[in-house]
């Protein structure tokens, strides 16, 4: 066990990336960085950390803000629970802690939108509290150097590798150690066609010596996707056109899009085309073009989108509920990255 952190260490020192996260112990901006690399690439990440912390300096800033200033400048992250929650635990942080930011796990643990990972990577960087962390890195790197077969999206496989961790863990330098072994996952010991050769863990590597390198981490099967139609109306009155909040506990929760019709299933050209306009209570409108379909991937769903544009014509009577907004303001509302994209085609101004 003393090999493998000294070893861990060595390689550590030497290949660490120079992340902005890194240059701070300030546990708030400790927390940005952990909540936004949750469902991110760290490239990504970097520019929306430095932004975020940027405009909201310290958490009395973020627990102050609107929730739409927020969502707008979480917009192209995707999973936007986290950009709420993290709101709702800023504010929960000044009210109940005075804008201190708690510095215990079981206190961490109770912020909203943080889980046992999270929660043990700002306890161990932030506060060095021996709190092993463990993510999709460690999960590789353990199965593979223990050679251990226990599906690591199991209860039983997420006992035992959090179990291991914690036996590894550096007790003196916790921050340390955690940060060393996922960096090692994200660096060295890749999901795919790793360069073992180069490793400096091969020698004592269950995986390579049994040539099981390309199997583990073992993961059991994922349930099917489901499939869904959106059918989203841009309406155009001039420099005008219309948006809708969404309020449903469903994705993309209180962020803005074009008016949507979801349907049970694909509609052809001529259904689309035939189909009354349901968020014209009465007058005329005139059928401009129909998009291509798109294809946007979440995590357990797949969306089929089409954009219908919609030319308003002469004393048309829109739905109640819908936002009048001019094409240049458009910027100023938060979107789904589905709804970007059709902005872009059409060369409306996000």
């Amino acid at each position: 066990m003393q090999d493998f952190t000294t070893t861990l260490y060595n390689w550590y020192h030497l290949n660490k990336r120079d992340l902005p996260w890194r240059e701070t112990d300030d546990p708030y901006k400790i927390w940005i960085s952990e909540i936004i690399l949750q469902q991110t690439r760290v490239a990504q990440g970097i520019a929306y950390y430095q932004r975020f912390t940027e405009h909201f300096p310290t958490v009395h800033k973020l627990a102050s803000a609107s929730e739409d200033e927020v969502l707008k400048l979480w917009q192209g992250l995707g999973y936007y629970s986290r950009a709420r929650n993290l709101h709702s635990a800023a504010r929960s942080i000044v009210e109940e802690y005075s804008g201190i930011f708690p510095n215990t796990f079981d206190k961490i643990i109770r912020l909203k939108g943080i889980g046992p990972y999270t929660a043990a990577a700002i306890a161990s960087i932030a506060f060095s509290i021996p709190k092993a962390t463990v993510d999709g890195n460690v999960y590789r790197v353990l199965s593979r150097y223990f050679g251990i077969e226990t599906p690591i999206n199991s209860n039983a496989g997420k006992k035992d590798f959090t179990q291991m961790a914690e036996e590894l863990l550096d007790k003196k330098d916790p921050g340390t150690f955690n940060q060393a072994l996922m960096e090692f996952g994200a660096l060295q010991c890749v999901p795919k066609k790793p360069d073992c050769k180069s490793c400096p863990l091969s020698e004592s590597c269950a995986a390579l010596a049994s040539k099981s390198v390309d199997r583990l981490p073992v993961k059991e099967k994922k349930t099917k996707q489901t499939e869904r139609f959106f059918y989203y109306y841009l309406m155009e009155n001039g420099e005008t056109i219309y948006l809708e909040k969404r309020s449903e506990n469903d994705i993309w929760k209180n962020l803005y899009q074009l008016p949507l019709v979801e349907e049970p299933s694909q509609l052809s050209d001529t259904e689309i085309m035939s189909k009354p306009v349901p968020f014209i209570i009465n007058g005329r409108v005139n059928l401009v073009a129909v998009s291509e379909r798109k294809k946007h991937i979440l995590s357990h769903q797949i969306i089929w989108a089409w954009l219908i544009r919609i030319e308003i014509l002469d004393n048309t009577e829109i739905r109640n509920g819908l936002i009048p907004v001019n094409k240049k303001d458009i910027s100023k509302f938060a979107v789904p990255r589905l709804m970007e994209l059709f902005f872009n085609e059409f060369e409306l101004n996000v």
